[in-house]
């Protein structure tokens, strides 16, 4: 039935025209073959690939090293501590004022630690007391504890030798020059314990030390340790929690400059024992920045 027709279109092509007909469409099917295997190609050669965008924050419940930040807004510590105090505040704000006003007092807050179960937030009012000259000039601070339900507060002090502690008379962290600086770093993993570092140095001179304050929710008292050790290094700088002990903190002792600084766990009773090789510190708790309000403005 369909033989008719195509003998006659047959018919009707002229030799010359149909190998002329060939070649045109041996040649497209060659450059289109040639077009796809480019094709292919360039898609192996540049695979497509998903990237995670680097700004995206997520809240780990452990926190194995602070909080990524902006270049602009590293902070430079004496210690080089991971939990540093803001020195660059100190140093920028004190530059400011005695250029223009020649003294005053001037106040900072620290960014709160949320405790796991979210009930509480740990957070300090750091307080530089601006002379024109720099050694005598004086910083201090005082570290809250916020239930974040009730908005009751409860102030946390150290006990170290420079402590600023509010409820005392004057003392040696009062000293112009001095620098005693609180800041919490990590609550326990079930957020009955406050790990808090306590600074304490000079604004004349490189000695310069840390603290552990571990603060208890439930009894609300603190307790104030450093490696009983530290004298024989020059310098005790807080790391964290044990990870292998829990209830035990990490800190890192050296001389100044010194890059093979030896990790030591102290417990609570400060007992000082060289830190297992397979412990690290380690902190729980999420870092939140919050503007000033409530009865602490005014402590």
């Amino acid at each position: 039935m369909f033989k008719r027709p195509l003998q006659i279109g047959l018919y009707l092509i002229k030799p010359r025209q149909l190998a002329l007909a060939t070649v045109i469409f041996l040649a497209s099917a060659l450059v289109a073959g040639n077009l796809s295997a480019s094709t292919k190609r360039v898609v192996r050669a540049k695979p497509v690939t998903q990237e995670i965008p680097t700004n995206q924050k997520t809240v780990p419940p452990v926190r194995a090293t602070p909080p990524a930040v902006e270049p602009s807004q590293l902070q430079v510590d004496p210690l080089e501590s991971p939990y540093p105090v803001p020195w660059n505040w100190v140093m920028s704000t004190h530059e400011q004022v005695s250029s223009t006003k020649g003294s005053g007092v001037r106040f900072y807050r620290t960014p709160s630690v949320i405790s796991p179960d979210g009930k509480y937030a740990a957070y300090s009012r750091v307080q530089l007391q601006v002379k024109p000259e720099l050694y005598k000039s004086h910083v201090s601070s005082v570290m809250f504890v916020e239930n974040l339900q009730t908005k009751q507060l409860r102030v946390v002090t150290a006990s170290s030798p420079l402590a600023n502690n509010p409820n005392k008379a004057k003392e040696a962290g009062d000293m112009p020059g001095i620098v005693t600086i609180l800041i919490p770093v990590s609550w326990s993993a079930s957020g009955d314990r406050l790990l808090a570092r306590q600074f304490e140095g000079s604004l004349s001179a490189s000695d310069a030390s840390d603290y552990a304050v571990v603060w208890d929710r439930n009894s609300g008292r603190s307790k104030t340790i450093s490696p009983s050790n530290a004298g024989e290094f020059g310098q005790a700088i807080l790391l964290g929690w044990s990870k292998v002990n829990p209830q035990d903190v990490i800190f890192q002792a050296g001389e100044l400059g010194d890059e093979n600084r030896q990790l030591w766990a102290v417990n609570i009773q400060g007992k000082t024992i060289a830190a297992k090789q397979e412990d690290q510190p380690i902190v729980f708790g999420q870092t939140v920045k919050q503007a000033w309000a409530g009865p602490q403005v005014s402590w």
